[in-house]
């Protein structure tokens, strides 16, 4: 009787801890943040930076994919896309 009473006990604790997980928490909140607004000049600056940032991006080259078949491959349609499908004799 007491074995079984401690496995239902022990079931029942699992089940409640594993709903209590989708319980929200006091401290915690999903999707409710809510960010403070920026002095105008924490704007001006943050705009700075985005400006500067964007400004470095330009900057980069573009970058040359190493393709050592690029020469050799046709542009275009390859050979058997060009060739009409065999038929069997009969």
């Amino acid at each position: 009787m007491l074995r079984k009473l401690f496995g239902a006990t022990v079931i029942t604790a699992l089940l409640t801890t594993a709903a209590a997980a989708q319980l929200p928490m006091p401290g915690i909140s999903f999707g409710h943040d809510e960010k403070r607004k920026l002095t105008p000049e924490e704007q001006a600056a943050q705009d700075a930076r985005d400006k500067a940032y964007k400004a470095e991006l330009n900057k980069i080259p573009e970058k040359k994919t190493n393709d050592p078949w690029g020469n050799i491959r046709e542009t275009g349609q390859s050979q058997a896309a060009q060739t009409p499908p065999k038929t069997k004799p009969q």
